[in-house]
């Protein structure tokens, strides 16, 4: 059987000999198995050298499977982890349930922020910050990044720990009122960070608040994009008033981050060093593939052939995250319109803060945004054209769009078949 593609670099998985896995990847999945009963029981794996036809036959976990089985099933003793947990020696976060449904994640004490370091030593604009002092700010919906993030009701700088401070105390940037908009613009002020990071939305949202407000925070050096899809709107607008590089940081709470580039510019590299990344063609398109995950060095809850659910495109220069499946549109001919065509499409004059287009039947789109200006006719055009199949496009111009039940966003959402 021929092996399948990896979208990380070959130097960091090493050669493969005649059929046989590459002795990096064999040595994980053995430690996988190791530390883990969960996936002996789904697949016994014999003691002979591993060839790619037995990779294959390694069923994919997904993560309705381990909502289904629960976090226990990972570990031997579980009755262990409950005393680790309360000797910090591991720690648990719950995901949003953008999929399956809300899911616990074991963690070992300090796995966050080592992958974290290894991620941004994958990224030139982050490479700096490793291993140095220097202050962070986060915005993003509560609970999204890993318990490590301490959202309670503490007054600042009681929130201030490590060098990062973590802005809001509740998801939904757009029910924020003024007077909260004013305690995070005077915290932002407070602490000069060298980091901006969070959620697009939270991002753009604060930028919006920062510039009514006449303000500058000119210490920054670095925005980091991540807990959600972000669109070419978000990326303006946050420049226009955080005039710093963008860094588009994927991942998730389970599997750590798996890539990290350069914001809008097809250059995303896998952080070899955290993850194996399988590619699987996907749907016959050119290039685009579903991404497989086997996590590396990981103790507890190590991930084996994870299937994400989220879909990449390989370009030149690296590659382009489209987001989730659930998040891509197919036209009748098969062709794909992801969130980016939708972006490429508005026309250069629409300013907006925040946009979500929805299929609402077959034939007909509501394109929802917030924007301080109505849109020209020209949006609607030009939307209707991408999509195609004499798609019907009206628009709504919102004070607030809101996240689904996980609080997550989403810039594209087609009908589910």
């Amino acid at each position: 059987m021929s092996a399948p593609q990896f979208a990380n670099a070959s130097a960091s998985i090493g050669p493969a000999v005649g059929d046989r896995l590459p002795a990096s990847l064999e040595q994980e999945i053995r430690r996988i198995y190791e530390r883990s009963p969960l996936y002996g029981k789904r697949f016994p794996l014999h003691s002979e050298p591993l060839g790619w036809g037995c990779y294959a036959e390694i069923p994919q976990l997904t993560k309705g499977e381990i909502v289904e089985r629960g976090h226990q099933s990972f570990f031997a003793d579980y009755t262990e982890i409950e005393r680790g947990l309360d000797e910090s020696r591991f720690e648990y976060e719950s995901t949003s349930g953008t999929t399956s449904g809300p899911m616990t994640v074991i963690m070992e004490d300090g796995w966050w922020d080592e992958q974290t370091a290894r991620a941004y030593q994958a990224s030139p604009v982050l490479r700096p910050f490793v291993g140095k002092p220097f202050r962070k700010c986060i915005l993003a919906p509560v609970g999204c990044s890993s318990n490590l993030c301490p959202y309670e009701d503490h007054p600042f700088p009681n929130r201030y720990l490590d060098g990062t401070v973590y802005l809001n105390l509740t998801s939904d940037p757009f029910v924020f009122r003024e007077s909260e908009w004013d305690r995070i613009v005077v915290e932002l002020q407070a602490v000069k960070p060298d980091i901006i990071e969070g959620e697009p939305i939270y991002l753009s949202l604060l930028a919006r608040a920062v510039a009514r407000r006449g303000v500058t925070v000119p210490s920054v050096k670095a925005v980091i994009l991540t807990y959600g899809k972000a669109s070419l709107q978000h990326s303006r607008r946050i420049a226009e008033v955080f005039p710093a590089p963008q860094v588009d940081l994927y991942g998730s709470t389970e599997a750590g981050y798996l890539f990290v580039g350069d914001a809008f510019q097809d250059n995303s590299q896998v952080i070899d060093d955290n993850a194996f990344i399988e590619l699987v063609p996907y749907r016959n398109l050119e290039d685009t593939f579903q991404i497989i995950v086997t996590t590396r060095g990981r103790e507890a809850m190590p991930l084996l052939r994870y299937h994400t659910g989220d879909i990449v495109q390989r370009h030149p220069a690296g590659f382009r995250v489209l987001g989730r499946e659930s998040g891509l549109y197919f036209r009748p001919d098969g062709s794909l319109v992801s969130p980016t065509d939708i972006d490429h499409a508005l026309p250069e004059n629409f300013v907006c803060w925040h946009y979500s287009l929805v299929q609402t039947k077959p034939d007909r789109w509501d394109f929802h945004y917030v924007a301080d200006h109505t849109a020209p006719e020209t949006v609607i055009t030009a939307i209707a054209e991408v999509l195609g199949g004499g798609a019907r496009v009206v628009a709504f111009r919102r004070r607030h769009i809101p996240p689904a039940a996980s609080g997550k966003f989403a810039l594209l959402k087609p009908l589910v078949d």
